[in-house]
């Protein structure tokens, strides 16, 4: 099954949130993706945060190591279901996204996945390459927001939003339209070319094409 990021909107009834154990988003953020929410999945300690701010999540996953104690929050809410996974193989994120796939879920948002530690921020955009045919992944933080791009891609804009084009390897053939810096069938490369700090020249549809390659589109704001 492929799955379009075409206008990157979300089908709500099959729409779950995962809290990672990076850096904490505004309150407006967070509480405006739970809203919409069917399942929220909390990575292991994350829970000690997110417990603070009055959530009550759906599900506790995670590889539980460091002598954390998650009977403690199962006890605390019956309801809560705790999913115990030990596979050092994938990330926590990685194992959150298998689990909400069994679910018959295939739209997510990811909070608190960047800031702290660097390379589980650079682990978590990576590892969106592993799912593009099962999910449509949006990490999102107070200042932007992240998701895989399929070959063909258009989304109405406002002008000046800040747009960066992220290759994770080679990707060859990307056409824009509508960016201040255009490209017209040019090759991005991880290291030797990158499409960072472009932005949308007017208020419309922006397109994006690729021919080969995986190209994450940064949403961003200052």
């Amino acid at each position: 099954m492929s799955l379009s990021t075409q206008e990157n909107d979300l089908v709500f009834e099959s729409y779950g949130v995962i809290i990672a154990n990076g850096a904490a988003c505004s309150e407006f953020l967070l509480k405006n993706s739970l809203k919409k929410a069917a399942i929220v999945v909390v990575l292991d300690a994350a829970i000690e945060r997110v417990v603070e701010l009055g959530i009550r999540p759906t599900v506790l996953l995670g590889d539980f190591d460091r002598d954390f104690n998650h009977s403690f929050y199962k006890e605390k809410d019956p309801a809560l279901e705790v999913v115990h996974i030990v596979n050092q193989n994938k990330t926590d994120l990685e194992k959150a996204f298998d689990f909400l796939i069994n679910r018959n879920i295939r739209n997510v948002e990811v909070l608190w996945a960047t800031g702290r530690r660097s390379d589980h921020h650079f682990a978590n955009i990576s590892c969106l390459v592993n799912y593009r045919n099962s999910l449509k992944i949006t990490l999102i933080d107070d200042y932007s927001k992240i998701y895989l791009l399929d070959n063909k891609y258009s989304k109405w804009l406002a002008a000046d939003t800040i747009i960066s084009l992220i290759p994770l390897g080679k990707v060859t053939g990307v056409i824009t339209q509508n960016l201040f810096y255009l490209l017209d069938d040019e090759d991005l490369d991880t290291g030797y070319r990158m499409g960072n700090s472009n932005h949308v020249i007017k208020d419309g549809m922006v397109t994006i094409e690729h021919k080969t390659g995986d190209l994450v589109l940064m949403e961003c704001k200052d």
